[in-house]
């Protein structure tokens, strides 16, 4: 994956793009839930493979999904999602980490964006960790 692409998807407005053109749903971006690394993968061209799961919000949920891109598009309970023997083992513990977030609260898995400067001069960066109490802000 070119660098330029890595540095948009970490905004977020990738994610948003991908899943609306892909699905035709709507959401908003609130955060990134996890990242998955891998090394020496078959078809990554000797590359890293990295793949970055976020946490939407959906804005509509009517589905007309891209026949071209998906097989089957459908919303599915999180529970069943969590415990299905279908699933990747990525796949379940997102659903996992999710029913973790909706009990717990998403502070405690969430990872947000504070825009910040970049070394580059009149630049600005995202940087995504989880929440740092005000007091340690500044």
């Amino acid at each position: 994956m070119p660098r330029t692409n890595w540095s948009i998807s970490l905004t977020g407005d990738t994610a948003v793009r991908e899943v609306f053109e892909e699905t035709g749903v709507r959401t908003e971006f609130r955060s990134i839930l996890s990242l998955r690394q891998q090394h020496g993968v078959p078809g990554a061209f000797g590359k890293s493979d990295m793949y970055v799961v976020c946490r939407l919000k959906p804005c509509s949920f009517s589905i007309d999904f891209c026949q071209r891109e998906c097989l089957r598009c459908e919303w599915l309970d999180l529970t069943d999602l969590a415990s299905t023997e279908n699933a990747t083992p990525v796949t379940s513990r997102v659903a996992r980490l999710l029913l973790y977030g909706f009990r717990a609260g998403f502070d405690k898995i969430d990872l947000t964006a504070e825009e910040l400067r970049a070394a580059y001069t009149g630049k600005l960066c995202k940087l995504y960790h989880r929440e740092l109490p005000d007091s340690y802000k500044r």
